[in-house]
Order: structure tokens, then C-alpha cells, then sequence
């Protein structure tokens, strides 16, 4: 047992962490932030791109999606590699190489090659949000994690807050600017800063506590004690594969990632069919459910640190989350009512996905945890592949989106079903 000193025991646990929050996560949900605008800003350049393109309603799907694919195939060498390379190469190969990707989606001429990009962008960021957890559970404990990923996972919510108002406005006033259409400015203008931010990486981003200079050795030892990362009672990565329990977990995330990237790729859409046209006023709209999200996700985060539970914080939002979009097919043509729906389903999935993530921790312990964060992530992320594709293929067959949102829907009521089943996390 390390000998945890006097002089910071205790008292100066909050101190200790006060610090290390402002040191790492700013830069984090800066980052993370920028990783979710380029996911899904295509969803605001869509109308603008199917009128320049052509492309059709399950072309655009099957490309939204088309992302994960090469996510996945490439996220759990990233993960595995991560403990070896160090967080600073990672993280800084992952931010810059992105970065140039999305700015080149201003060279889309057809479908083949919106899917070629869509492709390279994922198979370029793939690790990066596993990675993130994993870098997270080396600074903090099982009683702080779910605050700390709310925190940086608020720029998912952030990033449609921003992004929405943002994204719209490039496309509006840059159309036509320099012979680009406005889709095109989008795409540069919110990639490019992206390569900067791996130049930054590179330079201030710590690999491990031992490396910094801003704790003491004291504070180190603390911190140590605390967190036991890398502890040599940590699973092995053929272990953790081996283990039923990562599965069950991964088939949760699937029906979860599968709804959140659903929504947030068609949410443009969903507002637009209830009558909204200007392109200005649709990225306002589709702000307002990610600033409920993330007033959500922090509160309930926070919560379930508190009293120490996570299945019933992520499994009851899921469901609910499942309902409420559900309930949009009933309010065709009413605008505040599905706007209401759409917010309050968009912050349960947000609170289901946070508290979620606070999990794999207590599973897998040590190195190994990259890998079994990377096989949970790689399994699940898929779902980002089906959910808005699903909305594609359904709309282009029927010329609605009510049979798309129904069948997306069922999935995190089965997620919540999923999670409840689930036994207690095997202990190390």
C-alpha cells in the first residue's frame, strides 16, 4: 500500500484535482469538440450538397454513416498502441490528421467520392474518444470519472450549440465566395483549426501524471493512490475480451450511439419538415436541444458520483429518451410541441451516453483498459454506421421520416433493457 503523505492527504484532494481539471480538460472538450462538429456538420451543409451533388436521402445516410466504418476498423490498434506511443503522439497524429481530411471535404464532386472522405475522416480520428477515456481514468478515480467525462463530453452537446448557428452562417454568407459554394467554406473554415490544436497537443499534452512538472511529488503519490493506473492487478487485453460482461456493455452503446447519431445527422431535417426553411433560423433551432443536453448531461453526471450508482442513471434516460422520440410522429406540423420532444429526448440520450461511459473503468483496470474501452467503443460505434442510415434507407423508400424514427427509437429502450439486465462489474 503506498503511504499516502500528511500534507496532502485528506484536505487537499480537491486542490489537488482543481488542478489537474484546468490543466486538462479545457483542452480536452476543446478538442472533442471540434471531433463532433466534424462528424456531423455535414448534417447543416446537407440541403445545400444534395442541391449541388445530387445526392439522395439514403446516399446522404449511407454517407453520414459511412464515417464509423472506418472508425471502427481502425479504433482498437489506435487504442492498443496508445499506452505504448504515449497520449501526446496519439492524440496530436489523430487531431491533425483529421483536420486536413474534413477541409478536403470541400472537394466532394459525387457520391463516390462524399464516401471516400466521409471513410478517410473516420478512419483518421479513429481512437480518439476511447482514447480520451482511457487518458481520463489515468488522472482520476472511480469517484470522480463520470464528472470528468460529463466535462469533456460536453462537447458533444456544445458542438450542436455552436455548430448549428455557426455552420449555418458559413453556408449563408460565404456561398459563392471565391467560386466556393457555402458548404464548402463550411467544411474548411471548421477543419482547419483542428491541425492547429495537434500542434498543441504536441506540445502541452502531458503522456502520464509522472510526466508533468505542475505536480509536486507529493501530489503525484496522491494522485497515484488515488487513480492506480497501470496497477499490476489489471487485466490482460486477451482477458478482457474474453469477458462476457464487455459484450453485453457494447451491445448497450451500440442501440445508444446508434440513436445519438440518428439524431443528431437528421435533426437539420426533423426541424426543416416542420416548416422551417431558412437555413439561418434551422441552425438556431437545432441548437436548442444541446443547450438543454448539456445542462443534462453535467447534472446528471455529477448525480451518479454522488451516490455512487450507474446502471439505473443511464438505463432510465435511455428509455425515456426512446419514448419522447417516439412521441415526435404524433406532431406532425407543430413546431414548439416536436421541438419540445426532440429537446427533451436529445438531453436523455446525452445523459444515458455520460453516465454510460463511467462504467468500462470498473470493469478493466490498468494498460488493458485502452483495449477494452477501444473493443466496447468498436462494437457499439458501428451503431453510428446503422442509426442514420436506417433514417436514409426509410425516407428514400417512403417518403417520411416517422418509420425511421419509429424503428430508431425502439433502440435505446433496449439499451435501458439491456443495462438493467446487466450484473455487477467483475472486480479486479
Amino acid at each position: 500500500m503506498l503511504a499516502i503523505p500528511t500534507t496532502v492527504a485528506g484536505n487537499d484532494v480537491p486542490a489537488l484535482y482543481s488542478k489537474i481539471n484546468w490543466r486538462l480538460l479545457p483542452f480536452l472538450l476543446i478538442c472533442y469538440l471540434f471531433a463532433y462538429l466534424d462528424r456531423v456538420n455535414v448534417g447543416f451543409a446537407k440541403f445545400q450538397m444534395q442541391a449541388d451533388l445530387g445526392l439522395s436521402d439514403a446516399a446522404y445516410g449511407v454517407g453520414a454513416g459511412i464515417f464509423f466504418i472506418g472508425y471502427v476498423l481502425f479504433e482498437i490498434p489506435s487504442n492498443l498502441m496508445l499506452p505504448r506511443v504515449g497520449a501526446r503522439k496519439t492524440f496530436s497524429r489523430i487531431l491533425v490528421l483529421w483536420g486536413i481530411t474534413s477541409a478536403c471535404m470541400l472537394f466532394v464532386r459525387d457520391v463516390p467520392t462524399f464516401y471516400a472522405l466521409r471513410f478517410l475522416l473516420g478512419v483518421f480520428e479513429a481512437g480518439f474518444a476511447p482514447g480520451m477515456i482511457y487518458y481520463l481514468s489515468c488522472w482520476y478515480g472511480p469517484q470522480r470519472m463520470a464528472r470528468a467525462i460529463a466535462l469533456v463530453f460536453l462537447a458533444g452537446p456544445l458542438g450542436g450549440i455552436i455548430g448549428g448557428p455557426v455552420s449555418a452562417w458559413l453556408i449563408t454568407a460565404l456561398n459563392g465566395t471565391a467560386g466556393l459554394a457555402g458548404w464548402q467554406w463550411m467544411f474548411l473554415v471548421e477543419g482547419l483549426p483542428c491541425v492547429l490544436l495537434g500542434i498543441i497537443a504536441w506540445q502541452f499534452l502531458p503522456d502520464r501524471p509522472a510526466d508533468v512538472t505542475w505536480l509536486s511529488s507529493d501530489e503525484k503519490r496522491l494522485l497515484e493512490a488515488e487513480v492506480s493506473c497501470g496497477a499490476a492487478h489489471g487485466h490482460s487485453f486477451k482477458a478482457v475480451a474474453r469477458n462476457p460482461k464487455i459484450y453485453v456493455l457494447a451491445s448497450a452503446y451500440f442501440c445508444i450511439i446508434a440513436t445519438i447519431y440518428a439524431l443528431s445527422f437528421w435533426l437539420p431535417s426533423f426541424i426543416a419538415a416542420q416548416g422551417v426553411t431558412d437555413t439561418v433560423q434551422l441552425g438556431r433551432y437545432s441548437a436548442i436541444p444541446y443547450i438543454a443536453a448539456a445542462v443534462a448531461m453535467y447534472v446528471m453526471g455529477r448525480r451518479s458520483d454522488q451516490v455512487g450508482e450507474r446502471r439505473f442513471h443511464s438505463a432510465v434516460p435511455a428509455a425515456a429518451g426512446g419514448l419522447l422520440l417516439a412521441a415526435t410522429t404524433l406532431v406532425d406540423g407543430n413546431l414548439v410541441v416536436s421541438l419540445i420532444l426532440l429537446t427533451l429526448a436529445t438531453s436523455c440520450f446525452w445523459m444515458a451516453y455520460t453516465v454510460f461511459w463511467a462504467m468500462p473503468s470498473e470493469y478493466v483496470k490498468g494498460p488493458a483498459a485502452a483495449g477494452g474501452i477501444a473493443l466496447i467503443n468498436t462494437i457499439g460505434l458501428s451503431g453510428g454506421f446503422w442509426g442514420p442510415a436506417i433514417i436514409g434507407w426509410a425516407k428514400t423508400a417512403s417518403g417520411s421520416l416517422h418509420l425511421g424514427v419509429l424503428v430508431i427509437a425502439m433502440l435505446p429502450i433496449a439499451a435501458s433493457l439491456i443495462i438493467l439486465a446487466s450484473k455487477r462489474p467483475m472486480q479486479p
